[in-house]
């Protein structure tokens, strides 16, 4: 167990480049890879001016208990830039992914270390460093990087793979909880891929999308919405908040309205001590990483609230992440019918494994999710 509280390693280093008015300038570049006992390292790399070492580290753990979760066998790691993506040009940001790889291309590869996109990185980002990876290496697997455009290996059902997954938990706990759709209201904090990706679906099959936000504000209607209406109207004029004839609400003001499923999808931290006694919602869909805090936690369970965990709820991404390291692997390339017809039964067991043990446990579902994972990490070490 005491080996699980530390990463086996820690990579920092400095990416030296030339901007493109000829200065020189060098950017803090990280790889932690926290736990590999269950396959090669996985998780993303991010690009921001906040990205530090307790950051990444706290992240990679996170992912070493994602993957545990679902069951694919991987491990966890995380990377990062301490950049600020916005003030760079797209030149100045393919040479500090050519220099985060050329940094690290000892230590990643198909059978050691896959990473992918995470916040300010894309599938471009993914091009440029499998580029790059490949110049140093000559492997041509393609395996080392998840997260591509789908000409250079990239999976179909990437786009929609985390809304997709955060459904079928929704229809496994709205089972359990006996929620019937047509009967059901759902808010989702956050209209990202991932929140609209998954408020589309939920609306297809029959639940009410009462509340929607971006980061601007939100807007509620306990008639409901159709979530294609609302990102048009997002595309034409900015923000959900241009939408007519609704209540207009801050963000915060969005997550203590009348509804049965509240699914935050934006940032962390949304759940607080603050507001958590305030929450009116049945279940808590995780969609967003950490989206609650532990004192939130423990009032949400008191009050009889089922919060799915962010390790399942949002664990499509890497379950397709995985599916597109095994296509890779074997050279193969599947429909998107097949990405989803594989990704559907992973998610509904892992979420019927942890559902076992809350129930032979009487413990919150994130407890028993990190139970379980543990339990599989701490077997495949021995």
């Amino acid at each position: 167990m005491n080996k699980l509280k530390e990463p086996n390693k820690v990579h920092e280093f400095d990416i030296p480049i030339t901007m493109d008015d000829n200065t020189k300038k060098s950017f803090k570049g990280y790889r932690v890879q926290f736990n590999n006992a269950r396959g090669p390292y996985k998780g993303g790399i991010r690009f921001h001016p906040q990205v530090d070492l307790d950051e990444v580290k706290a992240l990679a753990f996170w992912m070493v208990i994602k993957t545990a979760v679902v069951g694919v066998p991987l491990g966890g790691g995380k990377g990062g830039v301490e950049v600020n993506p916005k003030e760079l040009k797209e030149t100045e940001l393919e040479k500090i992914s050519r220099g985060w790889v050329a940094e690290m291309a000892d230590h990643i590869g198909p059978r050691v270390d896959v990473p992918a996109p995470d916040i300010n990185t894309n599938p471009q980002t993914m091009e440029w460093m499998l580029d790059e990876y490949e110049k140093i290496t000559n492997d041509t697997t393609r395996a080392t990087f998840t997260g591509k455009p789908i000409e250079s290996g990239g999976s179909e059902g990437r786009e929609q793979a985390t809304g997709q997954g955060g459904f079928y938990a929704l229809e496994e706990i709205a089972q359990k909880l006996d929620l019937k759709p047509e009967s059901s209201s759902i808010i989702v904090q956050g209209l990202g891929n991932v929140g609209y990706n998954f408020a589309v679906l939920a609306h297809n099959a029959g639940y009410k999308i009462v509340g929607m936000s971006d980061s601007k504000g939100a807007i509620y209607n306990a008639g409901g919405f159709d979530p294609e209406e609302i990102q048009k109207i997002k595309k034409e004029k900015g923000s959900v908040v241009d939408f007519e004839g609704v209540i207009k609400l801050t963000n915060e003001e969005l997550l203590e309205q009348e509804c049965d499923i509240l699914a935050p999808a934006a940032l962390e931290n949304q759940l607080t001590s603050a507001n958590a006694a305030k929450v009116k919602a049945s279940v808590v869909l995780e969609l967003a990483n950490g989206p609650t805090t532990p004192k939130a936690d423990k009032i949400l369970w008191d009050k009889k609230i089922y919060v799915v965990p962010d390790v399942l709820a949002n664990a499509g991404g890497v379950t397709v992440s995985y599916f597109e390291w095994d296509q890779n692997l074997k050279n193969q390339h599947w429909t998107e019918q097949e990405v989803l017809s594989k990704l559907e039964p992973i998610m509904k067991k892992a979420f019927q494994d942890i559902w076992k043990a809350h129930v032979d446990h009487n413990m919150d579902l994130r407890t028993s999710a990190f139970m379980l994972a543990v339990k599989r990490i701490i077997s495949a070490m021995k």
